[in-house]
């Protein structure tokens, strides 16, 4: 079996095959940068995910250190293993970042969403909305005759979950925040 015949997905049981079997494995990670709280920063780092093509699924920045001038970002992206370790060599080199961790690969991580969500009914609907929401440990956070407004946290397929089960019950507008996440332990 000559190189020139191998098609796209085709095996090889040569020890000389040097083809990635992972190389189209698409990956999702959780980066968190800390980075200088400056002007731009965000900018320049959203700049070269859009530069090179790179997906950002979820971000969230904030500043976690008043006295250092410090913010934390929390990307998470997807790619094959070869573009994430380019993504994260890429924010390294980048002069107001400090870190880049790799929460996904790290050890455990512990990550969050908050999210809004705006269901409008009444009767059965409304009811089954408000049961739903207990199940979900949602919070009523404002209330009408019409509607409810759900404040949710949890994992983002729990977030998924909720959304699905409120859809059909009138479900007008979601917001949500983008994955916080700190990894376990020390």
């Amino acid at each position: 079996m000559s190189a020139l015949n191998i098609k796209k997905g085709a095996t090889s049981h040569s020890a000389y095959d040097l083809r990635d079997p992972y190389a189209d494995v698409i990956e999702t990670h959780t980066l968190a940068v800390l980075v200088d709280n400056e002007s731009g920063v965000l900018a320049r780092v959203i700049g070269l995910f859009s530069g090179r093509g790179y997906n950002i699924e979820s971000l969230t920045v904030a500043e976690v250190d008043h006295k250092g001038h410090l913010s934390r970002i929390t990307i998470v992206t997807s790619g094959t293993p070869q573009v994430i370790e380019q993504i994260k060599a890429q924010l390294g080199r980048m002069v107001p970042v400090h870190e880049v961790h790799d929460l996904t690969v790290e050890g455990p991580a512990v990550q969050r969403e908050l999210a809004l969500f705006k269901v409008t009914g009444t009767g059965d609907a409304r009811v089954e909305a408000l049961r739903l929401a207990d199940i979900f440990r949602a919070s009523v956070v404002d209330t009408t005759l019409e509607s409810f407004v759900f404040e949710i946290t949890g994992t983002a397929e729990k977030i998924d979950a909720f959304a699905e089960l409120m859809r059909p019950l009138g479900l007008r507008e979601i917001a949500r925040t983008g994955v916080a996440a700190l990894s376990r332990g020390l």
